[in-house]
């Protein structure tokens, strides 16, 4: 057995043995809550031993920041995806723009009052994409020292770049669901099987993205923007900004089927991009 598939095998029998700890506390509580970030780290604390357990330190895990338009392309990926589908959805009355829940809501958090829920929106999203991304790379960091920096590049040195992203992108989706059937992880009033369908589609696909950017940059840290981008933007600022019209729940989020079908888009663009990789995946 080659040594990147052990170095696979420990990482993932390291990574579902923490979790379950966390699994077992949400299913109980019935609610990601405060476990969030210790279940997010268990993919980090895995490879980090993991790769300590074969080489006696953390080096090539991709800490290195790699080029400057990497990064930048991490960051506006989820941007670009998000205005499309909820811009979609706006238009067509699949959901409604609606600012004024946000608006009311930063309103109460800082006591002043609402002259122009727009305004206060633009100044939410400029903090949140600033200073709030930091904090989503908190978390976000802690899943992809595991997935994109220690799995991925493993997965290269065994196979090609198409069964490395789909093989990281099934066994990440997988890796969530638990929290989205056991605990408040999901939509609320969809059907299970919608949202698990929908949620594996769309992680799958973005999985091309997180494994291009990061064996084409040799850098963790593209994907750990990426991550915490998505994070932020999705489920901080568009999905709070759409009101229900009927079956909005049904085609936005994590869970509908918009981000579905921009992950298969996405799968598209990446996999006609991987001849520009490197031969050999570092």
């Amino acid at each position: 057995m080659s040594l990147a598939r052990k170095k696979i095998i420990l990482f993932l029998i390291l990574t579902f043995s923490f979790s379950g700890v966390f699994y077992y506390l949400m299913a109980s509580a019935g609610e990601i809550g405060s476990y969030t970030l210790g279940l997010m780290w268990c993919p980090g604390i895995a490879a980090l031993l993991t790769q300590f357990a074969f080489q006696r330190n953390v080096r090539g895990l991709g800490w290195g920041t790699g080029r400057p338009k990497y990064l930048l392309l991490s960051y506006g990926l989820p941007v670009i995806y998000g205005v499309v589908i909820y811009g979609v959805v706006w238009l067509t009355g699949l959901g409604k723009f609606s600012p004024d829940e946000i608006a009311q809501q930063v309103a109460a958090q800082f006591q002043f009052e609402v002259s122009s829920p727009i305004v206060v929106v633009v100044l939410y999203t400029l903090v949140m994409a600033t200073i709030g991304i930091l904090l989503s790379g908190l978390t976000a960091l802690g899943e992809e020292i595991g997935w994109r920096g220690l799995l991925v590049p493993e997965l290269a040195k065994e196979t090609s770049f198409t069964k490395t992203a789909l093989f990281s992108g099934i066994i990440w989706a997988a890796w969530h669901f638990p929290v989205i059937l056991f605990a408040d992880y999901n939509a609320a009033g969809i059907p299970a099987w919608y949202s698990l369908t929908n949620f594996f589609v769309a992680v799958v696909g973005l999985s091309f993205a997180f494994a291009w950017l990061r064996l084409k940059s040799g850098s963790l840290w593209t994907a750990a923007l990426l991550h915490a981008s998505h994070n932020l933007f999705i489920q901080n600022i568009f999905t709070p900004l759409t009101a229900d019209t009927g079956i909005t729940a049904y085609i936005i989020d994590e869970f509908g089927i918009g981000l579905a079908l921009a992950g298969v888009a996405i799968a598209w663009i990446f996999w006609r991009k991987r001849g520009e990789l490197p031969a050999v995946a570092s």
